[in-house]
């Protein structure tokens, strides 16, 4: 069977297909050995790129996770420690209440905030409620303020001195207060989960069931609801996944409620138990790595499910719906406004709730402890490092994968570490920078304290979601491109930036918000790899709220929100014109 018409040639079957060289043979002119010369250079170039960022996921994630590992398995002494240090952590026997208070308030958490983000993510695609922009933005406010903030706020509403103290009792330090605050910070991932399950819809279905005379509920039961029970199930893992691991929350109102996080953030910084963070780090891993597990076979499940026959749903008006959802729209905005809204408050006021007069003395940081101002500008100078360096890596590293071949081996180890970061939280991964950067014999340990090292691990952790973003951005791109480019022996590094660049770039600025957001927001991944020349915004946030000064601590946390806010905004707006301008060939067809 002849197959040569659809396999490209090799290098055997091309070498065959030249004229023999011999004496009399004409010679090869000086344009094709330059043609040749290009594609080799351009193989040599990718071929080194991509071993260049195996390297770096190598020394940023495997070998650190690889630290924590031997941590865990190895004694001080570097000799085999078998069970050992597994059978001292449960002996202490106030671990296993530790673990069934995580995973407790872990569970509780999804329960509560996985059927509010579902009425308000069906609000948002199933229904005619007006100012659906509006509460969707309210409703991501959450991810632009630090884990720390709903700590703080809730402090304000039901601590000792909040405002309505007399609902909770005081218990608002422990299980209850670990529970809203986590349910605020999780709130935005799982609707974003469900916006996109509510978002595809088989409007012929719905035709059917209303042909058959079925009600709305029994529509709902026996149509949207199995449909999107893959989007329920991955945000609820994803809920529990970020209660369990989350360390902000915990440590401003968790009180006597010990709980994972906090234990291990104790073990190494108040303890200097590394052996026991390391142990502790390991157990958070497991239900990441079920999350990350879980998501993967929704995701094919999911895929299996859609038609290319379906027919767009439509909403249609009806009033009392729309009203209903329209008031369940608004009482959660409301409820998630009147977090951010006590903390922004608070941090410009005098005496929180004693002493309402306006003032700026909470933004005095200089004055207090926690690092001042200069926690600040490392953040912005993290932030702005992170979103550089880490959108061009990961675009980058995307494209490498996308649109270049290499050896098979390569790239499915780069897309397997591409994918980790996603299933390690934030703390083991900061306990693995501990381990590997700082030991003595790395001779790359120079680095720790660093402005570097905090830049590094900022794009590890936030490695996988923006590398999502960019391949789907580089799946649009026809293969045509980069086979035009080929043929016309144009170098490969030319195409990336003149074509490939332009043709993603909303998605490259979409990466780069992500990245600057995240980092200004992040604790748990560099909450021990800080030095006092490099203390961040959200550390001295919690600095500032175990030394009491819980008004500065609103202040850092709300200049936080603020600029998030801000660069958000400017991404979206300021600049508007440049995307346009990249983006014109997208309109060209449209005078006609």
């Amino acid at each position: 069977m002849n197959t040569s018409a659809n396999t490209p040639m090799d290098a055997s079957t091309h070498a065959q297909a030249l004229p023999a060289m011999s004496p009399m043979a004409p010679v090869p002119s000086a344009a094709s050995a330059r043609r040749l010369s290009s594609v080799n250079k351009d193989a040599l170039l990718s071929l080194g790129l991509k071993y260049g960022l195996l390297l770096l996921l190598l020394l940023a994630l495997a070998l650190p996770l690889a630290a924590v590992l031997g941590q865990a398995l190895f004694d001080r002494g570097g000799l085999w420690a078998g069970m050992a240090p597994w059978s001292r952590l449960v002996a202490n026997p106030n671990f296993v209440p530790m673990i069934a208070r995580s995973i407790g308030v872990a569970a509780a958490t999804a329960l509560l905030v996985v059927p509010l983000a579902y009425l308000f993510a069906y609000g948002l695609q199933r229904t005619l409620a007006p100012f659906k922009g509006l509460w969707r933005a309210i409703a991501l406010l959450p991810l632009l303020a630090p884990s720390l903030l709903p700590g703080i706020a809730l402090i304000y509403l039901f601590g000792n001195q909040g405002l309505f103290k007399e609902w909770m009792n005081g218990s608002i330090y422990g299980f209850w207060g670990i529970l809203l605050g986590e349910a605020f910070y999780t709130f935005p991932h799982a609707l974003m989960i469900l916006l996109s399950a509510l978002s595809l819809a088989d409007a012929r279905l719905y035709d059917a069931a209303s042909a058959m005379g079925a009600n709305s509920w029994k529509t709902f039961r026996t149509v949207t609801l199995p449909a999107s029970r893959y989007g329920i199930f991955g945000a609820f893992c994803l809920v529990f996944t970020l209660a369990i691991t989350d360390f902000g929350v915990p440590k401003i109102v968790g009180g006597a409620f010990s709980v994972l996080a906090v234990e291990a953030y104790k073990a190494v910084v108040g303890q200097q138990q590394f052996d026991r963070g390391a142990l502790i780090g390991l157990l958070l891993l497991i239900p990441a790595l079920l999350t990350f597990c879980v998501d993967g076979w929704l995701q094919k499940r999911q895929r299996a499910q859609m038609s290319s026959r379906a027919e767009v749903l439509t909403p249609r008006r009806h009033w009392r719906r729309d009203g209903v959802y329209t008031l369940v729209l608004m009482a959660i905005s409301a409820a998630l406004l009147l977090m951010i809204a006590v903390a922004v408050g608070a941090s410009l006021v005098k005496l929180w709730p004693y002493n309402l007069n306006l003032t700026l003395m909470h933004y005095d940081f200089d004055n207090m402890d926690g690092g001042g101002w200069l926690a600040y500008w490392n953040s912005l100078r993290l932030a702005i490092g992170t979103s550089i360096v880490g959108t061009a890596i990961i675009f980058t590293g995307a494209w490498l994968m996308e649109k270049t071949r290499g050896h098979r081996w390569l790239d499915t180890s780069l897309r397997f570490l591409t994918f980790l970061p996603m299933a390690v939280p934030g703390l083991v991964l900061g306990l693995g920078f501990v381990f590997f950067f700082n030991h003595p014999a790395n001779p790359l340990n120079f680095l720790y304290g660093s402005m570097a090292i905090l830049i590094l691990c900022s794009v590890i952790h936030f490695y996988t979601t923006a590398h999502l973003t960019a391949v789907t951005a580089l799946k649009q791109i026809d293969p045509e491109f980069e086979a035009a480019s080929a043929s016309l022996k144009v170098p490969l590094l030319r195409t990336y930036l003149r074509i490939t660049v332009p043709l993603c770039l909303p998605a490259v600025l979409e990466i780069f918000r992500y990245l600057f957001v995240s980092s200004m927001t992040t604790v748990s991944a560099v909450i021990f790899l800080y030095s006092p020349n490099t203390v961040l915004a959200a550390i001295a946030v919690l600095n500032m709220d175990d030394a009491g000064d819980v008004g500065p601590a609103a202040a850092m946390s709300t200049l936080i929100l603020l600029t998030s806010i801000a660069v958000s905004l400017l991404m979206h707006w300021g600049l508007g014109y440049w995307v346009r301008k990249a983006q014109a060939w997208r309109s060209a067809g449209k005078k006609h």
